[in-house]
């Protein structure tokens, strides 16, 4: 009970570096996205150890094993608009299929090289 505890502060947290961000946008009136400026805001509270990680790891680690949950309104919101998908659907999924694999791939690529780097400088 005491983790379950744990892990709803760390998330709690993680929403409240979110809705700064969001009033930043909407205060500022930027057209960057809240949720992005929220995570610059944590990145720099991160780097000036201000917010340790532990004190959000678990929350953060709760909402990444459950990440597939948080696409299924997005999946069931596409049924909405299954005209758009009528016409040059095919397309639109070859696009996102590709664009997929580009990000995965990218994502690979920076992934080993951070790996590679943090090992070089080890040694």
């Amino acid at each position: 009970m005491v983790k379950l505890g744990k892990i709803a502060v760390h998330i709690c947290l993680l929403y409240l570096i979110f809705l700064l961000g969001n009033w930043i946008e909407h205060t500022l009136g930027l057209f960057i996205p809240g949720s992005v400026i929220g995570m610059l805001i944590l990145f720099l509270l991160l780097i000036t150890n201000i917010i340790q990680v532990s004190w959000i790891a678990e929350g953060a680690n709760f909402i990444v094993k459950n990440l597939a949950f948080f696409f299924i309104p997005v999946t069931v919101g596409v049924l909405n608009y299954y005209q758009l998908f009528s016409g040059k659907g095919f397309l639109l999924i070859i696009i996102v299929l590709i664009s997929t694999i580009f990000v995965m791939a990218g994502s690979g690529i920076v992934s080993q090289w951070l790996v590679r780097r943090k090992e070089y400088k080890h040694e």
